[in-house]
């Protein structure tokens, strides 16, 4: 891909749009930026980029700029259907996103994970596995840092475990991952994607450039995930905690078996009481892991040593404190309802739940059975609390808390010893927090107090 002396726009300076326009000014193209945010808001970013030579327009989108480009990069939270691209794409102007442009320049395997739930736990997995494994190891995506930074320590060697949402692949052209895994597809996003079916051809996407030389690593148990093996050029495998399956992981007799092709003897990989994260989610989320770490040459030793090793990622059913015998729980990444019934399920009861946050044109009344069997509270926070509160009323007791900080309080005041104060928000962040990780943060800080406070 060429890339000098070509007028290339990067809209929005999120953490990849400025990774991707760094990376292009590198390459010899001639950078602006875009971004619907103020010069105050971008006074951070703007002196590093003037003085990288790169243009900069802020508080919103021209369309002159858009028309006069070569190339449009966007970054994954610049919806695609935004005006100006819409009008853009009409005059065949090329659009891709950050993932497509750092693949045409990465070096080596590429193992890349979606997945409505789990993407954050497995890929930061399968990157332990196969660094442990010995072999040159590079992490990204989705989970933090940009594809685009993975490029320069890349070597034919390298494999580069990738965790790419929804965001991502609807800008994708030639993203060709060789082990693509798909742990599962809930409604998610609506609020950006508009239909479950649009949701789900984004997921699609992952595998639309596979070949038969390629695999995808299918969740047995989701039926949206299921079709997708119709869908693919490349070798299907699966994985299931339920049942036993022909080719792929699975759980038999309490251990972790791996079928390597249809007819062969299954081989033990680990028991599954050696797993050290809670809930039957997570032991799905190691069962795909396992299977992609085995068709990338992980030994099951050595992928047996990694799993039990692994610490519970941040944000992700975390265990925050315990405090007068309450246990605190963060899991803040539960940012839809599918996630939050995952977290509920890990707990058998006694939860004081903490819900609420910017809806994703959500049902939370999904959530009814599982409230009614295991909760004792919901306290609601957040633009989406009266929302929550209509589709839930009579399902549960429901307290009005408005922020974190008074949900934290309220639950603390309410729970006994043997309860469990779970963060699990079924929604985005965006209304009160920057993100996801600021909203566990607050919430561990919240705790963090009540740990210091000496009991009344």
């Amino acid at each position: 891909m060429e890339l000098k002396n070509k007028r290339v726009l990067v809209v929005g300076l999120g953490k990849s749009g400025m990774a991707a326009a760094l990376f292009l000014r590198d390459q010899g193209a001639r950078v602006t930026v875009s971004d619907t945010r103020s010069m105050a808001a971008l006074e951070k970013e703007i002196p590093g980029l003037l003085d990288a030579g790169i243009m900069v327009e802020a508080g919103g989108h021209g369309l002159l700029t858009f028309r006069r480009q070569d190339l449009i990069v966007v970054s994954p939270g610049v919806p695609y259907d935004t005006p100006e691209l819409k009008q853009v794409r009409a005059f065949g102007l090329p659009i891709i996103g950050e993932l497509e442009l750092a693949s045409r320049y990465l070096q080596g395997k590429v193992v890349a994970i979606t997945g409505s739930n789990g993407k954050t736990t497995t890929t930061s997995l399968l990157g332990k596995i196969f660094a442990d494994a010995g072999g040159p190891t590079l992490v990204g995506g989705n989970i933090g840092t940009p594809v685009i930074e993975l490029i320069a320590p890349s070597t034919p060697e390298t494999v580069s475990v990738l965790e790419v949402s929804s965001f991502q692949l609807e800008t994708v052209d030639e993203f060709h991952p060789q082990i693509a895994v798909v742990l599962n597809i809930t409604p998610d996003h609506l609020d950006r994607h508009g239909t479950f079916a649009n949701y789900v051809a984004m997921k699609t996407r992952i595998t639309e450039n596979q070949t038969a030389e390629d695999f995808l690593v299918l969740n047995g148990e989701d039926t949206p995930t299921q079709m997708l093996a119709g869908k693919t050029q490349a070798q299907v495998f699966w994985f299931s905690g339920r049942r036993p399956i022909k080719q792929g992981a699975f759980v038999h007799r309490e251990s972790v078996l791996f079928i390597p092709r249809e007819g062969s003897k299954a081989e033990p990989i680990l028991p599954v009481a050696e797993i050290p994260l809670k809930g039957a989610h997570n032991v799905e989320n190691v069962l795909a892991a396992v299977c992609a770490a085995r068709l990338g040459g992980v030994a099951a030793d050595s992928i047996r040593a990694s799993v039990a090793s692994f610490k519970a990622v941040e944000h992700r059913l975390e265990y925050v404190a315990t405090v007068r015998g309450v246990e605190f729980y963060n899991d803040s990444k539960a940012t839809n309802v599918d996630a939050t019934k995952k977290a509920l399920e890990a707990f058998k009861g006694g939860v004081h739940l903490i819900l609420g946050g910017k809806d994703k044109n959500s049902d939370y009344a999904e959530l009814s059975d599982l409230l009614r069997e295991r909760c004792r509270i919901v306290y609601t926070i957040g633009s989406a609390a009266e929302k929550i509160e209509r589709q839930l009323a009579g399902v549960v007791k429901i307290v009005s808390a408005t922020t974190l900080d008074v949900a934290v309080r309220k639950a603390a005041e309410g729970a006994v010893a043997d309860d469990v104060v779970l963060l699990a928000p079924a929604c985005s962040s965006f209304d009160q927090f920057e993100n996801y990780e600021h909203r566990g943060r607050v919430f561990k800080e919240l705790v963090a107090q009540l740990v210091s406070k000496p009991a009344s």
